[in-house]
């Protein structure tokens, strides 16, 4: 080889070292990633699309990248890979109606999968009960769901939150002249279990209140809140029923809670300002309604949005929201 080849040779050998060298830009290491992605040669792209750092490229980039990672990770079944992918659009895109989309579908992917997996390897375990019952009480199919959950009781017969379920399903059939009775007994079968279901004695709470059984009503809503001083549907129940059983000055306390908790809530200053006017403080009882017609003009109005964004706003009834 004379000089003049070698140097040739010597020279292109730097320039490919020097070009290897060089840091290539965010958006060009994405769009090489996702060449190899979109090639099919998902083992080979799931960790390169892992190295891009998604913060300095656009937010149409992010988006492509974290679908093309979440694609190639469920193919391969890596759901771990899948949802870390999805992990960072959410942090970096939390509003974006495109990653709320796709968060949707992982989800609902992911849950069926480890449904089946549950169902492949452990065809006998009662949790397969348990999710054909709440698969079929998701399509009103009482009565079957019901028989699921009677299913988990013969093999875990104490088992917590099976009787909370089975009352519920009482309660969602076709009332008849022993509706209440029934899930009553399942609520405090439930309770005997374990007595720190707030839910249950929510409801025994709500079963009395609807009977006009104040003090029974009291009762079961004041255990609710003791359990879990955060519940506003049980402070509400509360306050309702001191209410209604004479005892409006013993609601304010548990209702003006209720609208700490949830100052949206219209049935919260609703029930707070009959509390109020009962015990004799007009004047907060005036400006309680005022905030519950306030309130619930806003959740009025958000309804409608909602609406007019699904239907159209030519479909949505402009009595609706008044």
């Amino acid at each position: 080889m004379n000089r003049i080849s070698l140097l040739g040779v010597l020279l292109a050998s730097a320039a490919s070292f020097l070009f290897a060298q060089t840091p290539r830009s965010p958006d060009s290491e994405a769009k090489a990633a996702l060449s190899v992605a979109q090639s099919g040669h998902c083992l080979e792209a799931i960790p390169r699309l892992k190295k891009i750092n998604t913060r300095s490229v656009t937010a149409d980039l992010q988006k492509t990248v974290g679908k093309a990672g979440i694609h190639c990770a469920m193919m391969l079944n890596r759901q771990d890979d899948a949802l870390d992918f999805l992990r960072v659009l959410r942090r970096e895109l939390p509003h974006d109606p495109e990653v709320q989309f796709l968060s949707v579908h992982v989800f609902s992917d992911l849950s069926i999968r480890a449904s089946q997996d549950l169902l492949f390897t452990n065809p006998s375990a009662y949790q397969v009960h348990e999710l054909n019952a709440e698969a079929l009480e998701a399509q009103h199919r009482w009565d079957d769901a019901m028989s699921e959950y009677r299913a988990v009781l013969v093999k875990i017969p104490d088992l917590p939150g099976i009787h909370y379920r089975i009352g519920r399903l009482i309660l969602s059939k076709p009332e008849t002249v022993t509706t209440f009775d029934n899930a009553k007994k399942e609520f405090e079968a439930e309770l005997a279990i374990d007595p720190n279901n707030a839910g249950a004695e929510y409801v025994l709470g709500e079963i009395a209140r609807q009977q006009d059984h104040w003090p029974d009503a009291i009762r079961h809503f004041g255990q609710a809140v003791q359990l879990d001083g955060n519940f506003p549907d049980a402070l509400i129940g509360l306050g309702r029923s001191l209410t209604e059983g004479g005892k409006p000055a013993g609601a304010i306390a548990p209702l003006e809670r209720a609208v700490k908790l949830q100052p949206d809530n219209p049935a919260a200053h609703y029930h707070l300002a009959i509390a109020l006017r009962r015990a004799g403080q007009k004047e907060e009882g005036d400006k309680e309604f005022a905030s519950y017609k306030e309130v619930s003009k806003r959740a009025g109005q958000l309804t409608h949005d909602v609406q007019a964004g699904v239907l159209g706003p030519q479909q949505v009834d402009p009595q609706a929201q008044q």
